[in-house]
């Protein structure tokens, strides 16, 4: 046995050593972060679930006692919270289809086009609106949604899909140059169209980038206060996020039922999130490396 076989294990032990202490670290690291979640979500439970009286009390820390599952009726009726749930539902749903299917084929589209010019260029157009903060644009989005009578839940879906545009384009884009052309190829052999080779080939393949695209499209969506506020007309049309601002000033003494609202309307965001994070993880990963 030469003398570097015979360092080579104790060169690996160490590196092995080294490797397990920066994992120790980075657990404990995480964990510290994990706090800055947990805590929050600790008091916004405990004080939707605590009396009038302990909530005034105001110590957040404290276990209710006894729970008072009463304040999520009252928030439920405060609210109306069945209208702005299905306000908010409806503006999700068409912003998620629309941006899945309108970015998945714009970027496809430049991807399998990047040689000419106008696609090079669009592309290059798209991603210079990232850099375009929403109240530089809100007052001709206004003036222009009420022209077209768009000032309407249906307004502010189309908006989310014309605004999430340049971010989803991004990851589509990355993921998609890593598809092979030559699958293309053989099924254009095969007698295929480009719009069959769209459907048939690489939607297929986008599995893991719609469920990316999807989340993110319904998260922004159902938390976005400022479009749906400046943009409906009508407050009986208004999603979760307005209808709460609008009552915020009657529940400024009554945080319990404060609390509850908004922990019911975080509820449909950790539901799809948590059904759907092992993809969402899985596209941002391929987009990124490849």
């Amino acid at each position: 046995m030469t003398t570097y076989e015979a360092s080579a294990p104790t060169g690996g032990g160490r590196i092995r050593k080294v490797r397990e202490r920066h994992n120790d670290k980075l657990t404990i690291v995480l964990c510290v972060l994990s706090l800055l979640v947990i805590i929050p979500l600790y008091l916004g439970v405990t004080m939707a679930l605590k009396t009038d009286h302990q909530a005034a009390a105001g110590n957040g820390l404290s276990l209710p006692n006894p729970f008072k599952f009463s304040n999520f009726q009252a928030a439920w009726d405060l609210v109306n919270y069945p209208r702005a749930l299905s306000m908010s539902l409806i503006i999700a749903i068409i912003a998620v289809i629309g941006e899945l299917v309108i970015s998945s084929m714009a970027a496809y589209a430049i991807v399998r086009n990047w040689d000419r010019k106008a696609f090079r260029y669009s592309y290059f157009y798209l991603l210079g609106a990232m850099f375009i903060p929403f109240p530089v644009v809100a007052l001709p989005q206004v003036k222009l949604t009420a022209i077209l009578h768009l000032d309407n839940p249906a307004g502010v879906a189309i908006l989310h899909i014309l605004f999430g545009l340049s971010f989803n384009i991004l990851l589509y884009s990355a993921f998609l140059r890593s598809v092979p052309y030559e699958l293309e190829e053989s099924a254009r052999l095969d007698g295929c169209t480009t719009w069959q080779t769209f459907r048939r080939l690489i939607v297929p393949l986008l599995g893991p980038m719609n469920a990316t695209v999807g989340i993110f499209a319904f998260i922004a969506s159902w938390n976005d206060y400022m479009m749906p506020s400046l943009i409906t007309a009508s407050p009986h049309d208004q999603t979760l996020p307005v209808v709460q601002q609008i009552f915020s000033t009657s529940l400024t003494t009554n945080y319990n039922v404060a609390f509850a609202s908004y922990l019911m309307a975080m509820l449909p965001t950790l539901i799809v999130y948590f059904f759907a994070q092992k993809w969402v993880l899985s596209g941002v990963t391929q987009g990124a490396i490849k």
